[in-house]
């Protein structure tokens, strides 16, 4: 089925079939994170998207498959982000401690200002309350995650910046945890003082990992 695109596409120069593959998916999963973040989960459907989009319904089942599949798609989308963002900041540049602490504040300064993170965590409690097949998607973003954390954690310590008797696992799971908890909490109250919840966090982090502690 061929791209059916808004008028205000028509002036745009000619691409090719990947660059307009390319193209069409980036615009329904934008207009996905839009849809869901604004109206909510149960708003997100095919027919939907597809309009916030400017495109058809049938373009949306032809390059997911299914909601399993759009969801997927999105999460992965989620992640492109955030490693942008982390390359943005040169974390990886950082000593592990500060590494992890930047970490903390990338998540929680984004909280008011991005799409991405709100629709993320409004599909999760859906899919958790209504115990659907997406559950598990989410629950392999969620150890990506605390891989990444745990490396960080893991060069801190091969650094010196991080205590090394630290469990750097259980740690990772646990910085994840509280980093998920603060993204509902504001979710379910927007007026939430994240910033002292997030200092709070900082200061036990450093507090439990320096080896001057």
């Amino acid at each position: 089925m061929a791209d059916v695109a808004t008028p205000s596409r028509s002036s745009s120069p000619r691409l090719t079939q990947a660059e307009r593959r390319d193209r069409s998916e980036r615009e329904l999963l934008e207009a996905t994170l839009r849809v869901v973040s604004e109206q909510g989960v149960s708003a997100a459907t095919f027919e939907t998207i597809g309009k916030e989009a400017g495109y058809s319904r049938g373009l949306v089942s032809q390059r997911f498959g299914s909601k399993d599949g759009l969801i997927r798609a999105l999460i992965a989308h989620l992640h492109d982000w955030q490693a942008e963002a982390l390359d943005r900041d040169q974390i990886a540049r950082m000593d592990g401690l500060t590494a992890l602490c930047a970490f903390v504040h990338l998540h929680c300064d984004t909280l008011d200002e991005h799409d991405e993170a709100k629709a993320y965590y409004m599909l999760l409690a859906a899919a958790v309350a209504d115990r659907l097949d997406t559950q598990a998607a989410f629950a392999e973003s969620h150890e990506i995650e605390r891989v990444l954390i745990r490396a960080i954690i893991e060069r801190g310590q091969a650094g010196g910046d991080i205590r090394p008797d630290v469990d750097a696992d259980a740690t990772a799971l646990m910085t994840g945890c509280a980093l998920m908890g603060i993204r509902m909490q504001n979710l379910i109250d927007p007026a939430t003082d994240v910033v002292a919840i997030r200092d709070a966090l900082v200061a036990s982090l450093r507090a439990r990992l320096s080896p001057d502690s």
